[in-house]
């Protein structure tokens, strides 16, 4: 067994582990540590805990120190620091005639160097703005380009639920989306309702996926011959997430369906879900399915 603590760099993002070198410390504490980017200051995500060895990503580097209040100081000069050099960076790219939008700028902790990260269309010569950049702050320039997800998630917003966006408010890492998850969960293929701010589909359609391929384990699928409290039937629509069932009855084909909770028919378990998708809820004017899978799979990571 290998002791570890794991930590944060930024408010929402990766957790890293590290060896805590036999100091006992909680959530929330400061710590400096070394990185690939160099020494850093971050926070404490997970206290002290034993992990099996073989799910330790070799060399566990050792914390260096405890953030003094010295520390914490100079991250907030930092700061401070990361506001002017964006306005000076994004004045630069002006000048230059670059195709390109800024987003975040970050100074490691010891200020020896300054990462500008950018959105861009294709790819962008920025050469010559990194010279102009190094001769006016005197120390290494990145830049990096990222992508709208990740452009999403540092600058954060309101989704259409009207509440902060997932992906900057507690999902650390991003997880690959796919088309197949909003046909199980019985969503419009329209692509305006279920992409996000980014225009790339919801992370929230990944975080809830193992709840619908629970509940479509459970109950039976669209088709299905079940026996119900009036007599058996096939049922015709599924509503996952209220247990509701729309069943056809045999003794009455041609009269309208009658809804049932799943728990109150009997089928067989061959009846069950077992991952196939309930029915989807189409709007009106939207495309069919197979025409908005097209347009769908440009929103795919």
């Amino acid at each position: 067994m290998t002791e570890i603590i794991g930590v944060r760099f930024q408010e929402v993002g990766k957790i890293y582990s590290f060896d805590p070198d036999g100091i006992k410390l909680k959530k929330g504490d400061r710590v400096i540590v070394e990185t690939a980017r160099g020494v850093e200051c971050g926070e404490v995500a997970i206290a002290n805990r034993e992990v099996e060895d073989q799910t330790v990503v070799q060399p566990l580097k050792k914390m260096l120190r405890t953030a003094t209040q010295a520390d914490l100081d100079q991250m907030a000069r930092n700061r401070e620091k990361e506001q002017s050099a964006f306005e000076i960076c994004r004045r630069k790219i002006a000048a230059h005639g670059l195709e390109m939008k800024l987003v975040r700028v970050e100074y490691t902790f010891d200020g020896a160097k300054i990462l500008f990260y950018f959105t861009a269309d294709g790819r962008v010569d920025f050469r010559e703005l990194v010279k102009d950049l190094a001769s006016v702050f005197k120390t290494r320039i990145e830049l990096r380009q990222i992508g709208v997800r990740d452009e999403a998630k540092m600058l954060g917003g309101l989704g259409m639920c009207g509440r902060p966006f997932c992906c900057n408010s507690f999902l650390g890492e991003f997880q690959p989306v796919s088309i197949k998850m909003a046909k199980e969960q019985g969503l419009s293929l329209n692509p305006t309702k279920i992409s996000g701010a980014c225009g790339r589909l919801m992370c929230c359609l990944k975080y809830e996926q193992n709840a619908y391929d629970d509940l479509i384990r459970r109950m039976p699928r669209t088709g299905a011959q079940v026996e119900t409290p009036e007599g058996p039937g096939k049922v015709v629509e599924v509503s996952l997430l209220t247990g509701r069932l729309k069943v056809q009855l045999a003794k009455n084909p041609d009269g309208l369906p009658v809804v049932f909770h799943y728990k109150d028919v009997k089928f067989s378990c061959e009846a069950r879900g077992k991952g196939v998708r309930p029915p989807q809820a189409q709007d009106p004017g939207v495309e069919e399915p197979d025409a908005a899978e097209e347009a769908l799979k440009e929103l795919q990571d």
